[in-house]
């Protein structure tokens, strides 16, 4: 029987076979990583109802907030 080793509620093996694997089977050159920014329930709703009323996408309303703040940090 392999051993487990537990992580929160998950269980990981001892040791993993990667004798098979293949490197860099989804590497891409030159690919952006985009974060994903996930927002409070309640700020999100006030982001949304900003973005409606001033017509904007609501990633456009977020970035437009977070280029203010770089900008009046940068001064």
């Amino acid at each position: 029987m392999k051993q487990r080793i537990m992580r929160g509620n998950r269980a990981m093996k001892r040791e993993y076979d990667f004798s098979k694997a293949v490197r860099g089977k989804f590497y891409r050159k030159g690919a952006e990583l985009r974060l994903p920014i996930y927002l409070d329930a309640k700020l999100q709703e006030q982001v949304e109802r900003l973005a409606e009323k001033n017509g904007k996408d609501v990633g456009e309303m977020v970035n437009q907030f977070v280029r203010k703040e770089v900008q009046s940090s940068n001064r």
